[in-house]
C-alpha cells in the first residue's frame, strides 16, 4: 500500500535539536577574571611607588573629572608647605590617633561593628589612612564591599609611608569643592590665599568641610558649621601631644 504524500513530509523533516544553555566562553572568562584580579592588586604595587617623594598621585575622583571632560584644579605642595594649621585641624577633626594607629582605629572600628549588631545607627571610623586609600584607589559611597578592600589598603600605606607622608598625599588629594582638590587648590579657592599662610579659623573651616564639601562650603559656613569650626579649632590648638609623627 502508497503511502500518503502527507505522511513522506512528515518522515524526511529534519528532527531539530532542543537549544542548550551555553557557558560563557572559557577564554573571555578568564580574561574577566584575570582584569578583576589585577584591579585588586594594582593597588598594592603603586603603594610602594607612591612612598617616592617625587611621585604625586592622583584620586579616583580626579580620574573620573578627567573622563567626564570636566577637568580639575590641583597644585600639589610638599607637607612643608602646608600651614600645620590645617594639619593639626584636619587631623583633630578626621583623626584624632592618627599618630597612635598602624592604618586602623580598632576600637573605633569594634563600636561601629557593636553599634551595627546592635541595630542601632552606625558612626563613621575612618581614618585618614582608610580614607586616603577610598581617594586613590576606591569609589565614594558606603559598601562593606568597599570597606572590605579598604581596611588593607590602610594598613599596607600605615605600614609603608611615613606618617607624614601619609598626610601629605592626603591633603593634596582631599575634595574641597566640585573640582577642587588638595590643600593648596582649596586654600586659594575658598580663602584666596596660599595652602602655607593658611589661618587657624580657615583651616577649622576647611576641616569641617571634609565630610561633604560639596554642601559644607568653607568660604559660606552657616551657623552650624561656624560652630563646629570652633570646636575644631580648640582641639587643634591643644593637639601638640597629637602630631609629633607629622613634625617631631
Amino acid at each position: 500500500m502508497d503511502i500518503a504524500p502527507e505522511q513522506h513530509a512528515e518522515e524526511d523533516e529534519p528532527v531539530r535539536p532542543a537549544r542548550r544553555f551555553r557557558l560563557p566562553n572559557a577564554t573571555w572568562l578568564r580574561r574577566v577574571i584575570l582584569f578583576v584580579i589585577a584591579l585588586v592588586v594594582l593597588p598594592y604595587l603603586l603603594i610602594p611607588v607612591y612612598a617616592l617623594p617625587f611621585t604625586r598621585p592622583v584620586s579616583t575622583l580626579m580620574l573620573s573629572e578627567l573622563f567626564l571632560l570636566r577637568g580639575y584644579d590641583r597644585q600639589w605642595v610638599n607637607i612643608e608647605d602646608i600651614s600645620p594649621n590645617l594639619v593639626r585641624a584636619v587631623m583633630m577633626s578626621e583623626d584624632g590617633q592618627f599618630c597612635f594607629h598602624g592604618g586602623v582605629d580598632w576600637r573605633q572600628m569594634r563600636g561601629v561593628v557593636q553599634d551595627a549588631l546592635d541595630g542601632e545607627a552606625t558612626r563613621g571610623a575612618s581614618t585618614i589612612p582608610m580614607q586616603t586609600a577610598k581617594n586613590l584607589f576606591l569609589w565614594n559611597g558606603r559598601s562593606f564591599i568597599r570597606k572590605g578592600l579598604e581596611l588593607p589598603l590602610a594598613l599596607a600605606e600605615d605600614f609603608i609611608w611615613p606618617k607624614w607622608r601619609l598626610m601629605e598625599i592626603y591633603l593634596n588629594v582631599a575634595e574641597w569643592g566640585p573640582g577642587i582638590y588638595g590643600a593648596e587648590a582649596a586654600a586659594q579657592y575658598h580663602f584666596k590665599v596660599p595652602a602655607a599662610k593658611l589661618s587657624a579659623r580657615q583651616a577649622a573651616l576647611l576641616a569641617v568641610a571634609l565630610p561633604n564639601p560639596h554642601t559644607r562650603v568653607a568660604s559660606k559656613p552657616g551657623r552650624g558649621m561656624q560652630r563646629l569650626a570652633g570646636v575644631v579649632e580648640r582641639r587643634a590648638r591643644a593637639s601638640s601631644d597629637y602630631i609629633k609623627c607629622i613634625y617631631g
